[in-house]
């Protein structure tokens, strides 16, 4: 059995705007519509032996991996899509070894675990599937193995992996030491050795040789997330909800520092399938093709006299007129406008909002929830106008406000909504209902086609957090 395991969270903040905390960058979407999760799990799904993806995500998270993955409609009833949540984030360490017990249980330490982070983008699907049995054969030996890209460039943003001698059959090599990201000058050294490969951060190896190889170089890390796994619960194997505060106690490491460092049985595969981390927007405009000027853009753009810009935009036109080496991204709230040279500081951008406590590090203007979307259409003091669209067969929390009353008016589809005293009753396209604050109430979509509504917020305080949930459909309350 081949385990895929898909590892999906972090916020990809030097891809801001159009990745933030709560739209991390394996849901961004690319030029062919599919998103960066959706382009992971298909190629973890079409390796040979796969009977089961695993993705270890955050739960908040959740319920939009299941909607992303239903959205490839994919046929095979045999295949198991399980998943692992975290409560908080801990790095890859404690994320791997919890994926690795589960493995275990559900097909037993010969099970070969495939790490694969949702970040990345490879087009060469064929040659990633070659140097995949590559990998699984070296497991299969117990080594641990790990994915080296054989650098194109002095890339002073990746780490390196120095390797030794080549296996007898030359599909791996000895790893001799991990290498942090290096200066410029160093950077050159290691691409005219030929000795050092950018660390992928993919990795391969049995459950029973990973978990072998912590029980001897983290034996601490090892019984605490042990006896973590031990107290978190799963649904019919399907899902497991990480226990959160023994989890929260582990140590936040990552499997390089404390696993592929110290052992001695870690082998690399030289990779040469075309590779991308997608970890700044200079290699993102690299995915579009440059016009005659060099100019790359998405969505409706216009240029003059410029060169060498990278131009994203979302719903709007933009004209750019006489201006060289920019990245601008465009989103509904936010807009960035960079030097090319600059973009791996975008980053403090985002470091700026949290410290002013500004939204846009962490939300866009239409937020993802379980049961569809909302999205702000306009605020001001004591007043928020809502787009509400909620899924068939999907319904909100039963709640209640204690600081703001709220009118709903449907615009398409037809509601079911519990409204205080009134108890439940529909409510149909065109028509509307108001609910005082104070008042328990729930929306929800009986119908086949979504269900579009207005809400108009009205309140002394209209945030987030205002609401008191007494039953949810996606353990909430």
């Amino acid at each position: 059995m081949l385990v895929p395991v898909v590892l999906s969270g972090g916020a990809g903040t030097r891809l801001w705007p159009v990745s933030r905390e709560g739209h991390p960058k394996p849901f961004m979407r690319l030029a062919d519509g599919q998103s960066l999760l959706q382009k992971t799990f298909l190629r973890g799904v079409r390796q040979e032996g796969v009977g089961e993806v695993l993705t270890i995500t955050n739960r908040d998270y959740y319920f939009r991996s299941k909607d992303e993955y239903a959205a490839l409609r994919l046929r095979d009833a045999s295949l198991r899509h399980t998943f692992l949540l975290e409560p908080v984030g801990r790095n890859t360490a404690p994320a791997i070894l919890l994926g690795a017990f589960k493995v275990r249980d559900s097909h037993g330490e010969a099970a070969t675990l495939l790490v694969l982070p949702a970040d990345h983008l490879i087009a060469d699907t064929v040659g990633f599937a070659r140097h995949v049995q590559y990998a699984v054969a070296a497991a299969a030996q117990g080594q641990l193995v790990t994915f080296g890209i054989v650098p194109t460039a002095p890339e002073t943003g990746f780490g390196y992996i120095a390797c030794g001698a080549a296996s007898a059959d030359g599909h791996t090599r000895q790893v001799q030491g991990f290498v942090e990201k290096p200066s410029l000058p160093v950077a050159e050294q290691y691409l005219a050795s030929g000795n050092y490969l950018w660390n992928s951060g993919m990795f391969c190896f049995t459950a029973g040789t990973l978990l072998a190889a912590f029980r001897a170089h983290c034996p601490a890390l090892y019984a605490a997330a042990e006896a973590c796994w031990a107290a978190s619960r799963g649904e019919a194997g399907l899902t497991t909800e990480i226990d959160a505060d023994s989890f929260a106690a582990l140590d936040d490491i990552s499997i390089d520092y404390a696993i592929m460092e110290k052992a001695d049985n870690v082998v690399v595969v030289p990779a040469t399938f075309d590779w991308s981390d997608i970890g700044s927007w200079n290699a993102m405009s690299q995915l579009v093709e440059p016009d005659a000027d060099n100019n790359r853009s998405l969505g409706e753009v216009i240029t003059f006299a410029s060169h060498g810009c990278y131009i994203h935009g979302d719903d709007r036109l933009i004209a750019a007129l006489g201006v060289d080496d920019l990245i601008v991204v465009d989103t509904p709230d936010a807009l960035l406008i960079s030097h090319k040279d600059n973009t791996q500081d975008v980053k403090k951008v985002v470091q700026k909002l949290k410290t002013m406590g500004h939204d846009c590090y962490r939300l866009h203007r239409t937020v993802s929830r379980p049961w569809g979307t909302y999205t702000v259409l306009e605020e001001g003091e004591h007043y928020k106008i809502k787009r509400i669209e909620v899924k068939p067969g999907a319904s909100l929390s039963l709640q209640m406000h204690h600081h703001r009353s709220e009118h709903w008016v449907v615009v398409s589809g037809m509601a079911k909504v519990v409204n205080g005293e009134r108890g439940e009753f529909m409510v149909n396209t065109n028509e509307s209902t108001y609910i005082p604050a104070g008042h328990k109430h729930r929306l929800e979509n009986p119908g086949v086609i979504d269900l579009v509504m207005i809400e108009v917020q009205s309140g002394e305080y209209l945030g987030e957090d205002d609401i008191v949930r007494f039953a949810d459909n996606y353990g909430r309350s």
